[in-house]
């Protein structure tokens, strides 16, 4: 999840663009500020990282040893926006980059920094895509995550484990061209959607859920799947994208009203078309119910590609970042990316993502599906013979390469490091650890 660090508006502002909207202005705003289409220049990357204690990672971290971390991170000056989320994993925003060379380069020295800070107070960044071991516990406690508690806890337990233990790795990519093409933003929504369950599969890396397998292999996929299609699903691709986003944005149901003063509101059954009927919602509300929506692909402006589980190592996250940049800016790799996965949508079928059997196969089986091996396979090629013509280092291609090898062409996620650790099969050359 992604909440305080990227979202534009202040979730704590109720004093702002007072003057209620109309359903039409609602979907004239929406259509205006969610695709922002020119020729894709910039990429940015949100990463969520797990906080474990560095020598007993099973253990709890405190709350009081979280505020020690957090109050000694603040000295440490970044780039990148650092931020909490609700269970106290930490966030790293980079700022939009010129280049997929320096996104990676202003994010690994973040790291760095970051890391160093934490090992003084005998922590670690892990990154999984769910904690392994831990039950759900919120470590801020703030009206905005009161009430978003409250309104996920109406569909089970999934919401709090989502909220307070899964980590992500978000690729942020500009909407492209206006004009249709393999760079055009109608063909790179599209793409997100489909190309997205490829991405599940080959990056899965959540298998367990508070000390057991689920029995998929990105279980934090598994969660945002059982917080529900309208508040965690895209919207039905069915025609352009600013008009459907515009028509899910409407029909979304509303997480919360918020106060100036005292607990926030949580409406049942109230989406935003029907608030804009019975009540005054007004822009600055708009704002905020956007920042409440968790698609599997938010558009922003640019496009949040969420579906990525965090990875393990320090520059696992790396591979994700380059292969999915190098998939959607490189026009002769997104015409190959396109091709592969076509004939994957027809198997998706009519239920939008993560709904659909195609993503429910790719988060449960990974890449032992033949056909999303297939895909993978054809995507990772394309995006080695792109990466040298979209500015990556050797050590770049050299990770992806690494990656695809031990991973892509046998088969395997990192998920399947983990259980076959969990059955006592894991090889030294594939880690020593549940954590490597």
């Amino acid at each position: 999840m992604s909440d305080s660090a990227s979202d534009s508006t202040d979730p704590t502002d109720c004093t702002e663009h007072r003057d209620p909207l109309s359903e039409a202005e609602v979907e004239a705003l929406v259509r205006g500020i969610c695709f922002k289409t020119g020729p894709p220049t910039t990429v940015g990357i949100e990463l969520e990282w797990l906080i474990h204690e560095l020598r007993s990672p099973r253990l709890p971290v405190t709350p009081e040893r979280l505020d020690a971390a957090y109050a000694a991170l603040e000295s440490v000056p970044l780039g990148s926006a650092l931020t909490v989320e609700p269970g106290g994993q930490l966030e790293l925003s980079s700022p939009p980059a010129a280049s997929l060379t320096d996104v990676v380069d202003t994010v690994s020295a973040d790291l760095k920094a970051v890391r160093a800070a934490l090992r003084e107070q005998d922590l670690t960044l892990v990154g999984l895509g769910t904690d392994p071991w831990r039950t759900p516990r919120r470590f801020l406690r703030e009206p905005r995550y009161d009430a978003m508690e409250a309104c996920l806890d109406r569909t089970g337990p999934a919401g709090r484990a989502m909220m307070c233990t899964s980590a992500s790795v978000q690729v942020c990519l500009d909407a492209g061209h206006e004009e249709p093409g393999p760079l055009g933003h109608g063909r790179r929504w599209w793409l997100a959607h489909t190309l997205g369950a490829v991405l599940t599969a080959a990056f899965a890396n959540s298998p367990f859920l508070r000390g057991a397998p689920t029995g998929w292999r990105s279980s934090r996929q598994l969660l945002w799947m059982e917080i529900g299609a309208g508040r965690a699903g895209a919207p039905v691709l069915d025609g352009d994208p600013r008009e459907t986003w515009a028509r899910h944005v409407l029909d979304a149901p509303v997480m919360c009203v918020r106060r100036d003063s005292g607990p926030w509101e949580v409406p049942e059954r109230l989406t935003f078309r029907e608030w804009t009927r019975t009540g005054s919602p007004t822009r600055a509300d708009l704002d905020y119910h956007l920042t409440t929506l968790f698609p599997p692909v938010r558009p922003r402006g640019h496009l949040e590609l969420r579906m990525i589980d965090a990875q393990s190592g320090e520059d696992g996250w790396t591979v994700p970042v380059a292969v999915t940049t190098a998939l959607f800016d490189d026009q002769q790799a997104a015409e190959t990316a396109y091709r592969a996965v076509k004939p994957l949508a027809e198997r998706a079928g009519p239920l939008p993502a993560p709904h659909n059997p195609l993503w429910i196969d790719a988060a449960r089986d990974g890449l032992t599906d033949p056909e999303l091996r297939e895909a993978a396979e054809i995507c990772f090629a394309a995006a080695l013979d792109a990466l040298p013509r979209i500015g990556a280092g050797p050590a770049l291609v050299d990770a992806v390469t690494a990656y695809r090898d031990r991973y892509v062409l046998t088969g395997r996620t990192p998920a399947d490091d983990q259980l076959d650790r969990l059955r006592g099969t894991h090889t030294r050359a594939h880690g020593k650890d549940l954590l490597s």
